[in-house]
């Protein structure tokens, strides 16, 4: 059991289901627009989510606590070594064009980071934390696929940008919920500000925005729309019963699983009709 649980640990610390998390939410993308994606572009979304996302997490208690790094934390950061080797790798294999505007979002995740800005990341600037993982997330998850499929983006691109932009902040506020405790009043973060029940209304009203900017798309995919409605439905539960006081894995684990929630429900609607 304790095996079980230390392998599930990292499974969660690793970013390794954050990786899935994305790749779902391109896989979803794909869907919605009859696209390709090449597994290359899997393999560097996904190796890109896990170096990302460890580097943002653990650079700077590395920085600080180099010589005394417990065993499950120099663990990760040899993991992702490798990771970052594959990106490489996969990097070898993108169309120019893609890599550079994935150079623009991997810019916004280093400076999100580390600090430039009168000594302070872009983290730390009030209230701009949720957008940039919004922007960022719906940038890898949208356009990149498009931009690698295709050369130009037209209208219904777009507002699937836009929408992904508020879906993911909305799949962020049970994190900010769960962190009331711990993050620093200077962040200014949704919950800090307006307070947790707000919060939620906000939340639910920014997915009611999601469903109501549908009617300016000129094509839509049935199937994509059924799982992509049962989606919001189920993050508008996981929102509703979100607390300051969570179990270890309401939001690591179920919260950041609703992507792959709705990813598996397309396939499970392939194979049933």
């Amino acid at each position: 059991m304790n095996v079980l649980k230390s392998v599930f640990n990292f499974y969660i610390n690793s970013s390794i289901h954050i990786a899935l998390s994305v790749c779902s939410l391109v896989y979803l993308t794909k869907l919605e627009f009859n696209i390709d994606v090449s597994n290359m572009l899997y393999g560097f979304i996904f190796f890109g989510t896990i170096t990302g996302y460890n580097f943002v997490k653990y650079a700077e208690v590395a920085r600080l606590r180099h010589r005394s790094l417990n065993l499950s934390l120099r663990t990760i950061q040899v993991f992702s070594f490798f990771c970052f080797l594959a990106l490489i790798y996969f990097t070898l294999h993108i169309a120019f064009k893609t890599l550079v505007v994935t150079g623009g979002f991997a810019a916004l995740t280093f400076f999100y980071a580390i600090p430039f800005l009168n000594n302070k990341s872009l983290r730390a600037l009030i209230g701009v934390k949720i957008v940039i993982v919004a922007v960022v997330w719906a940038g890898v998850t949208v356009l990149i696929p498009l931009l690698d499929e295709t050369k130009l983006l037209v209208n219904d691109n777009w507002i699937s940008f836009i929408q992904r932009v508020l879906f993911v902040i909305v799949l962020t506020l049970p994190f900010e919920i769960r962190d009331l405790k711990y993050d620093e009043l200077a962040l200014g973060t949704l919950p800090q500000k307006v307070g947790v029940r707000t919060t939620k209304i906000i939340g639910i009203v920014l997915l009611l925005l999601v469903v109501n900017v549908s009617i300016f798309k000129t094509e839509k995919a049935l199937a994509y729309s059924i799982c992509f409605g049962i989606m919001l439905l189920v993050l508008v539960i996981f929102l509703l019963i979100s607390r300051k006081k969570q179990t270890k894995y309401f939001s690591s684990f179920w919260v950041e699983s609703v992507p792959i929630i709705g990813a598996g429900l397309y396939l499970m609607y392939a194979n049933l009709f």
